[in-house]
Parts: C-alpha cells; structure tokens; sequence
C-alpha cells in the first residue's frame, strides 16, 4: 500500500509541476544566438555583459542586445515579451524573479519603417 500511496503522490506532483511550467511560444527566428541550455542559464550574463560593453565601451553589437531578444520573442498578438504568456514574463514568474530591463527599455517589438529613398 505505501508503494502504491508514493506512485500516486509522486504523480500528482509531476503533473502539478507541469501545469505551472511557464508557457509559451517561440514567435519569430529560426534558432536563438544561442543553445537553449546556455540561454536558459546564462541569458543574464550574456546581457548584462552586453549592457557594459555598450555603456562602458561603446560597443553596439546585437547578437545579445534586449532589442534583438524582443524583436524575436514578441508575441505576435501583442507585440511584447509581458503579459500572462509572454516570453520573459512566463519563465520569471516561474522562477519567482523579477524584470527589471523594462524600466528603461521597451517590452514592445519595434515596428519596422521601410528605409526612405
């Protein structure tokens, strides 16, 4: 019977654990900069380095600038990353950590403007 009570609970908790997993879809790009494992750990890293290079060093790349991440992963309905499924939202209500890149920079893909002649 202890067995059987165990099998049950652990069940129980690999479907809870699922149904709070964050939910969402990857909207635009074929691949990310790169793997999803190192994403998934390292987005911050790779972000704040890139956050110095550009302030302390003005460099502009893009392969890990906010804007380049948003322009990807923007819901195509509403165009941000926030909001109940929104890519960056989801993962960190699921991790209990909060956003602070969206005080100073937009949570909106960019429209993009056909280039003047």
């Amino acid at each position: 019977m202890t067995r059987i009570a165990a099998g049950i609970i652990a069940a129980l908790l690999t479907v809870a654990a699922q149904a709070d997993a964050p939910k969402f879809k990857i909207e635009r790009g074929e691949a990310c900069v790169a793997p999803t494992g190192e994403m998934r750990r390292d987005h911050m890293n790779l972000l704040l380095h890139q956050r110095d290079r550009t302030l302390r060093q003005g460099f502009r790349e893009t392969r890990f600038s906010l804007k380049n991440c948003v322009d990807c992963h923007a819901s195509r309905a509403t165009g941000s990353v926030l909001g109940k499924e929104g890519f960056c939202s989801s993962c960190h209500e699921y991790a209990a950590v909060s956003i602070d890149c969206f005080e100073c920079h937009s949570p909106q893909r960019q429209a993009r403007t056909a280039a003047r002649p």
